[in-house]
């Protein structure tokens, strides 16, 4: 299996409250309540490992909430390259209705000094070389430009790895331009960067389309319910997931990319990856948390998705 480089440069604990109808301005109360270290890189480390890969994880950690995710590198096998940092890392609250409506209130993160930037980036220097594919996955904290988030990008892709890339607004705007070998936008996301307003499905196809001629080998858009569309080299697929019981639409995309990562980096074909990394999203939604923790249910899944042409 493959030696995978994941930077989280802005995790968060994740603070879910399960509850039936969110009640704005009332007093709601939970049926359930979990914690987990997350952050999308993370998210997509844990569904790598799941899949047999050797996973590094890097990025920024606060020092003063360290122990959960100091726990999950444990529990994962993670090789540790995280920058501790002074402070807490952020704390998202997500509230999880039984309709599987996900409101956010996400923490805005720890400010990163010069200094951890600049340890960062002496780390990756180190580490990168060996591993065999990179994922940059998460929002920015505070403290990070997109200016150095570029920079960032621009010498993990000069190392020679694959380069892919899960974020958006400015962030994912200032990638585009570094050429990342893969990037994986929802809808509203693509939209954004491309600046179309109130888009068709067609145009974000060829939006997508005119990436990949500009040098994005591949583009996995995410498009919620109705599937999965992927451009790449002689791809144009599409992927419609099978119906199943929503808990939780977190994690779905991190796990998408995981799996997509995982038949591509084994050499598989583009079906046959695709059908497994629609399965893998569709069963992370019927959890609360991340990874791949039920295989019969996967298998079902993977059989029952409907792969056809994007042409």
């Amino acid at each position: 299996m493959a030696r995978i480089l994941s930077l989280t440069l802005n995790p968060a604990l994740d603070l879910t409250v399960s509850l039936d109808v969110l009640q704005p301005g009332a007093v709601n109360r939970g049926s359930g309540l979990t914690s987990h270290a997350a952050g999308k890189g993370l998210n997509v480390a844990q569904v790598l490992a799941d899949l047999g890969h050797k996973v590094t994880v890097s990025g920024f950690l606060g020092i003063a909430n360290a122990a959960p995710f100091d726990a999950l590198i444990s529990r994962c096998g993670f090789v540790d390259a995280f920058v501790r940092i002074p402070g807490e890392t952020r704390s998202n609250i997500k509230l999880a209705e039984r309709s599987g409506r996900i409101t956010d209130l996400n923490g805005p993160g720890p400010l990163i000094a010069a200094r951890h930037q600049d340890e960062l980036l002496a780390t990756l220097e180190q580490i990168a070389v060996g591993h065999d594919a990179v994922v940059v996955a998460g929002s920015l904290p505070q403290g990070i430009d997109v200016e150095w988030f570029a920079a960032l990008l621009g010498r993990l892709k000069a190392l020679g790895l694959p380069l892919a890339l899960d974020t958006s607004g400015a962030a994912l705007q200032a990638g585009l331009a570094v050429q990342p070998w893969l990037i994986k936008p929802n809808e509203d996301e693509l939209a954004e960067a491309c600046g179309l307003v109130d888009p068709s499905a067609a145009m974000l196809d060829a939006a997508a389309r005119t990436l990949c001629e500009q040098g994005i080998e591949h583009v996995l858009l995410s498009r919620g319910a109705a599937g999965v569309s992927w451009f790449g080299p002689d791809i144009a697929l599409q992927a419609q997931p099978p119906q199943v019981v929503v808990a939780s639409t977190v994690g779905a995309g991190d796990s998408l990319l995981a799996a997509t990562l995982h038949g591509l980096l084994n050499g598989w074909p583009a079906e046959g990856t695709l059908r497994l990394a629609t399965a893998v999203a569709a069963q992370a939604v019927t959890q609360i948390g991340f990874g791949i923790h039920d295989r019969e249910q996967l298998e079902r899944l993977e059989a029952a998705v409907t792969i056809t042409s994007r042409a």
